[in-house]
């Protein structure tokens, strides 16, 4: 009898060749020197063809030793681990580059003085010479007028609109897809429209001295509107169908379910979608400029005059300095990084809801 000789254990074939842990940090210090020494030595250093040109190599040359150690497959394995980091830091480094622009710019300018006092320009009859005061009090609190009136008029109807969209409207009803249809073209609509619509209709009603608050509080609503029905409806589509039909088999009735159930139960995704769609107009300048204008005058009557907001303060301050260029400049990004700060309160207050309202698990 003849004995056939057993396979050849793969288990060393799974272990064995492998690189070392710090084999891709070694090698992207090496592939990074590697670049610069050949800049230096061709008579220029550029920071982007260098980080270019590094990832290139770094690429190459783990590619190479991975695939000569550990075989094909740990080679394409680390080649498109690469490939998604180097995207990854693509994608981050414009907006680690632009909040540390306006951190360092504006840090300088802001202080408690500064938001709590009104900003413009004064006469001296005494020195003749023109005072320029920073400030920004009128636009912090234009901010937040048009903001919470737009989010008075969004919020409301875009919640209700997705309850009918999806609580009770039927797939092949016409009104549903109409709706979805105008949801779908209002996403994409530019903000510069929305303020010119705004514009437009107070003009017809008011005159055409039609700059206000309220009316640019319009012109962001038509903006956030889609947003909140677009975040709610994909919130109340994730609710399990067994609560609502356990629901209607205790004989509740179907408002009392969307209520009590449904929206409790998204609540905090909707809360986030909500915040979502402020943090997205509340840095829009083109709308507010052209419906609510702008002004160095303090105004906290939305009906009444043009009102100050915090992007649109930014805006005039670096596109139409006044003499003191450098102070005009400084309150731009002074107006810049308090709209952030403003933004990250509305993100840190809506986590903080969204975990309060969240369901609990027992």
């Amino acid at each position: 009898m003849t004995t056939q000789s057993a396979p050849p254990s793969t288990a060393l074939s799974l272990t064995s060749g492998r690189l070392p842990r710090f084999v891709e940090p070694v090698a992207l210090v090496a592939a990074l020197a590697v670049v610069a020494a050949l800049q230096f030595v061709l008579g220029g250093f550029n920071l982007a063809t260098w980080l270019i040109f590094g990832a290139l190599v770094y690429l190459v040359g783990i590619a190479v030793f991975s695939t000569i150690v550990e075989g094909r497959r740990k080679a394409t394995d680390r080649v498109v681990r690469g490939l998604v980091t180097a995207a990854f830091v693509l994608a981050v480094a414009p907006l680690i580059s632009t909040l540390w622009t306006v951190v360092s710019k504006g840090l300088s300018v802001l202080s408690w003085s500064f938001i709590t006092q009104v900003g413009g320009t004064t006469f001296d009859p005494n020195t003749l010479e023109v005072v320029s005061t920073p400030g920004a009090l009128q636009a912090v609190v234009g901010t937040l007028i048009v903001t919470g009136i737009a989010a008075l008029i969004s919020v409301p109807i875009g919640i209700l609109a997705a309850v009918y969209l999806v609580e009770y409207a039927q797939p092949n009803n016409p009104l549903r897809r109409s709706i979805t249809f105008l949801v779908d073209v209002m996403t994409g609509i530019p903000s510069i429209v929305a303020g010119l619509f705004a514009f437009s209709l107070f003009a017809l009603i008011v005159g055409p001295k039609a700059f206000s608050g309220f009316s640019a509080a319009i012109a962001l609503s038509v903006l956030m509107i889609p947003i909140v029905i677009r975040s709610t409806e994909e919130m109340l589509r994730l609710v399990p169908s067994d609560l609502r039909e356990a629901s209607f088999a205790l004989g509740v009735p179907r408002s009392v379910t969307i209520i009590k159930v449904v929206l409790r139960t998204a609540a905090s995704g909707i809360i986030t979608g909500v915040v979502l769609a402020v943090a997205r107009v509340v840095g829009e300048t083109a709308p507010i400029f052209i419906a609510a204008s702008f002004t160095d005058n303090f105004n906290a009557d939305p009906f009444n005059g043009p009102m100050q907001t915090l992007p649109v303060m930014a805006y005039t301050a670096y596109s139409f300095p006044g003499k003191d260029i450098d102070a005009s400049q400084a309150q731009a990004w002074g107006a810049a990084l308090l709209l952030v700060i403003i933004v990250v309160i509305f993100n840190l207050i809506a986590r903080i809801v969204a975990k309060v309202f969240a369901p609990k698990a027992r």
